[in-house]
């Protein structure tokens, strides 16, 4: 079925069908109307991707309906049909909204053609604006996914400097999300109809990156075989994001605080200066303030970039987001793939909790897409499916060393149990040791911990009684749920 619907209105039966007939028969979907006042109707019902409107109609002309059509389906199009005599009327429904107007007579070919250009027009407009609202909803604030306090200290902080021009500086270890925060940054601010140019500092030498930063002439080097601009100037009025900034040479340094200072700069080679108006995020692993102390960073560029710094946590110190984050992976990647996997197992959760993470978020992402990938046509992710391991204990192998998942849990497993006398008291010995850890690693949050263990709060509450496990200076009857560290 081709794109759109189409919604064709003329009085003449034979001219009419013979459209309706040419339209069905190469695939798209169409409905009719032989008098202005029906066609009047159908639209007040239903929008169309296109209406075919004859000029002379009984009941309300061709004016009348592209005006109507256009007042209450603005995304609609319309084509005018009409007499050679009557262009000048076409022409003014043109005005009126109308997309464009064939004269009569006309072949099927001719109007075959002109609809396609319509509708082709229509869903190229269509995937475009999806994709905008996607893009949009990904980089908005809405699209940072999780409920950590200090998660949500940046979040307000980049939501008030996303209406400024001040230099943002985000700190923070690989993986953690710095370029989703400048893609929110940029989505959000008054720039965000112009470009958002990124450059990774550190996958560049320092001869090709001041090239790179600030264009060359011709002739400026060996290889320079044209005038090139550089990212300044294609982020002219919008947000440079610079990342791993902490690796730039002294010298790319010096040109860079130039920028900064004046707004101003010349392309390698050249001695025409430039002048740009850009909005400049930054992002690094490093600790800047150390490499200031060390002389590897100027002191003075420093305090320029970290205007507003903004730090952000690894996700081993956001545990409570780890399970939110991997739910909206796995949605996410279930849909794309059109797998049916919707949850995790209750091992799954345990062992993604509990696993330190060393590459943050990036690497959790990943995994939950393997996991997606392997699961098959599972509905629920397995901790097999997590490690990726052709071995993993889980499957009836051994545990792999090099695998945070199966190898870390088969240790704790079997040293915690391998010594107990019976398998009923070593199954209540490990229970209980393992939910006292889930409780000291969630802050003694009921609700989260609950969570990872797959337990309703009640049930939770009546093992804590069970075992006798209670937080130090708490009542061992008490449910209630503290969400503070401790």
């Amino acid at each position: 079925m081709k794109h759109g619907s189409i919604l064709i209105i003329d009085d003449e039966p034979l001219m009419r069908v013979s459209m309706v007939d040419a339209l069905v028969a190469v695939g798209y979907e169409v409905q009719e109307a032989s008098t202005g006042t029906e066609g009047l109707e159908r639209l007040q019902a239903s929008e169309y991707n296109l209406v075919i409107t004859d000029l002379r109609l009984p009941g309300a002309d061709g004016l009348q309906i592209v005006s109507k059509c256009k007042e209450q389906w603005p995304q609609s199009e319309v084509i005018v049909i009409t007499a050679h005599g009557s262009v000048d009327t076409a022409v003014h429904a043109m005005k009126g909204g109308a997309y464009d107007y064939i004269t009569k007579p006309f072949s099927m070919d001719e109007l075959l053609l002109s609809v396609e250009r319509v509708c082709s027009m229509v869903a190229l407009r269509d995937e475009n604006r999806m994709l905008r609202e996607e893009l949009e909803h990904k980089f908005s604030f809405q699209g940072i996914v999780g409920k950590n306090e200090r998660m949500h200290q940046v979040l307000e902080k980049i939501k008030l400097v996303s209406n400024t021009d001040s230099t943002v500086l985000v700190v923070g270890e690989s993986g953690t999300g710095k370029e989703l925060i400048a893609n929110a940054i940029h989505v959000n601010s008054p720039r965000h109809k112009h470009s958002l140019v990124k450059v990774s500092c550190a996958a560049l030498p320092e001869t090709l990156l001041e090239a790179e930063l600030f264009g060359h002439e011709k002739g400026a080097f060996t290889g320079a075989l044209r005038q090139r601009h550089g990212r300044f100037e294609l982020a002219h009025q919008g947000t440079l994001f610079l990342d791993e900034i902490g690796e730039i040479s002294p010298v790319v340094q010096i040109k860079l605080l130039r920028v900064l200072q004046e707004r101003q700069f010349e392309r390698v080679g050249g001695n025409e200066t430039i002048e740009v108006d850009v909005r400049l995020v930054c992002a690094t692993q490093k600790d800047l303030k150390k490499e200031v102390e060390q002389g590897r960073f100027r002191e003075d560029l420093y305090y320029r970039l970290n205007v507003v710094p903004v730090q952000l946590p690894p996700l081993r110190e956001r545990r409570e987001d780890i399970l939110t984050l991997a739910q909206h992976f796995l949605c996410t990647m279930a849909a794309r793939n059109q797998q049916k996997v919707q949850t995790l197992s209750r091992q799954a959760r345990e062992v993604l909790f509990r696993y330190g993470f060393p590459g943050n978020v990036r690497e959790l992402e990943n995994t939950i897409e393997r996991a997606v990938a392997l699961a098959q046509q599972s509905q629920e992710i397995q901790v097999v499916d997590l490690c990726g391991q052709s071995r993993c204990p889980y499957s009836g192998g051994e545990p792999q060393k090099d695998c945070g998942f199966c190898g870390d849990q088969e240790r704790k497993t079997s040293s915690k149990t391998g010594t107990m006398e019976t398998l009923a008291m070593a199954r209540e010995q490990f229970e209980r040791t393992h939910i006292l850890e889930i409780l000291q690693r969630t802050g003694w949050s009921r609700t989260i911990a609950a969570q990872v263990l797959g337990l309703s709060r009640k049930g939770l509450w009546e093992k804590c009684k069970r075992y006798d496990i209670v937080r130090s200076g708490e009542d061992a009857s008490s449910d209630r749920d503290d969400n503070s560290a401790g």
